[in-house]
């Protein structure tokens, strides 16, 4: 999901969706097409996203990142973007594509379950509100929009159990907008602060350690009830590391975290 500005809605490929329009999709095994839009793909991960795959797998964050991510810093953006490796193959196949379809199927990545619509966040200039925004957007070869069954974004999110995620994602996307200007003092993204960022949004289980076996804990004072939640929970981890980036870097303090 990316911040869109005012100046770039109305050039932005596909049909805007509003809250009752409806569009036309059904993706199926019978399709021509099914499975074609698996491969060669520029798949956004975000934090939540990686936190359902790497248990799925049964895997640590660490060994995640390392072998089924591209972290990769974009012109004018200063904080990676993560997207999923594709298998080293003619096609450039998702890794998780298997010959009966997605093996990570019930914990697959947002924008799979959003597909076919591409999703935005409209950033008011005042920075105080936000506004998700919806795009109708198959690909020419996808057949599933030709077929009857008519969906409006709140029927598709709910057929395609994706409210979490958009949730998730919303709030990532929230704090991803903030790195329109760059919060490095020089050092760059690759700097000490720009890891530290990193850890606390996409790797929960080294965030964790740092928490918990580092000096963290005497500079910052973390409600007891707090600890307890991160200590065991990934999502709760991953929400509280949203909010220490914006103390860590822009000094914006929430109700649960202080300096000492």
């Amino acid at each position: 999901m990316k911040s869109i500005d005012l100046k770039e809605l109305n050039h932005l490929p596909g049909r805007k969706l509003g809250e009752n329009d409806t569009f036309s999709f059904h993706c199926h095994p019978g399709l021509a097409c099914f499975n074609q839009c698996c491969r060669n793909l520029n798949l956004f991960l975000y934090p939540y996203d990686v936190i359902c795959l790497k248990k799925n797998l049964g895997i640590p964050s660490d060994a995640f990142l390392d072998d089924y991510v591209d972290v990769v810093l974009r012109p004018g953006n200063f904080f990676p973007a993560v997207l999923l490796q594709m298998a080293d193959n003619d096609e450039r196949t998702c890794p998780f594509l298997s010959d009966s379809g997605c093996s990570v199927y019930p914990d697959r990545p947002d924008t799979c379950r959003t597909f076919p619509v591409e999703q935005g966040l409209l950033v008011h200039q005042d920075k105080k509100k936000s506004e998700l925004i919806q795009f109708y957007r198959p690909p020419d070869f996808c057949l599933g929009q030709y077929e009857n069954e008519r969906m409006t974004t709140k029927t598709w999110a709910d057929d395609q159990d994706a409210a979490t995620y958009h949730k998730m994602t919303i709030m990532w996307a929230e704090l991803k907008a903030m790195f329109q200007k760059d919060p490095w003092e020089g050092e760059g993204p690759d700097g000490p602060r720009g890891k530290m960022a990193f850890m606390a949004t996409y790797n929960m289980d080294r965030f964790r350690d740092f928490i918990f076996n580092s000096s963290f804990l005497k500079r910052y004072k973390v409600k007891s009830s707090i600890l307890k939640s991160i200590r065991a929970n990934d999502i709760q981890l991953m929400k509280f590391g949203f909010s220490w980036v914006k103390f860590y870097l822009w000094g914006i303090q929430g109700k649960n975290l202080r300096l000492r």
